[in-house]
């Protein structure tokens, strides 16, 4: 059965959630993957059974208490982000205090102490998007753009290893038919896109990458890529 990256990582993250009931039902106490996984596939799947974003979170916020982990754990995990498709689209759903507050204030060896929210940043770049879709479409903020949804309709070759310029687990929303300019700047870190839709899959920057993005993008019917890839193969 063909499966898209996505596809295959939310596989992967059900697997891991399965493990830690199995063991929860044994009575056994959880560790960080174990946490992370069971409350981040609870939040998937109130997306799947049709809640909005803010009930998600409330039910993977309540799925664990202190006493179903081991000690340490609830000072490490002060916040799970998990990527969850929503009737409006995919959204990132960032569940603050996972725990309800269980945190011992006495941190476990290899703790990591959480720093200041993300509040977004200046854009380097503005694109006017056109959403052609007959129903609304959201967009979260590390979502890497170059990969929204295929009718959305904007130049993606310059959209290409960008994001939203909002901050983390905001989103935007492009009505039926309307236009939007947002703001975008470079995606951060290691610069690899892995998932999404499976344009890239791999480093942005690698010899190629953009190019080969582009193609599989137009052939697929992305709006905005057949533009910037062109009749002959060559990008510009």
């Amino acid at each position: 059965m063909p499966l898209t990256p996505t596809e295959r990582d939310r596989l992967l993250l059900f697997t891991a959630a399965e493990l830690a009931r199995a063991r929860r039902a044994r009575g056994l106490r959880l560790n960080v993957p174990e946490a992370t996984a069971l409350i981040a596939d609870t939040v998937c799947e109130a997306a799947r059974d049709g809640h909005r974003l803010t009930v998600a979170i409330e039910y993977g916020r309540s799925v664990l208490a202190p006493d179903d982990l081991l000690p340490g754990v609830a000072d490490v995990v002060t916040e799970i982000q998990v990527e969850a498709v929503f009737e409006d689209g995919s959204r990132l759903a960032v569940v603050t205090d996972p725990f309800g507050g269980g945190g011992t204030g006495d941190l476990a060896p290899g703790a990591v102490l959480p720093g200041p929210a993300d509040a977004g940043c200046e854009p380097v770049l503005l694109l006017t998007v056109r959403n052609t879709a007959p129903v609304p479409i959201s967009v979260t903020s590390h979502f890497h753009f170059f990969e929204v949804n295929p009718r959305l309709s904007f130049d993606r070759a310059a959209a290409y290893g960008m994001r939203l310029a909002v901050p983390a687990g905001a989103s935007t929303r492009f009505d039926a038919g309307g236009a939007v300019e947002v703001g975008l700047v470079p995606m951060g870190g290691a610069r690899t896109a892995i998932g999404f839709a499976g344009l890239v899959d791999g480093r942005l920057d690698a010899p190629g990458a953009k190019e080969k993005a582009l193609r599989r993008a137009a052939a697929r019917g992305y709006l905005g890529a057949a533009e910037a890839h062109g009749p002959s193969g060559a990008t510009g």
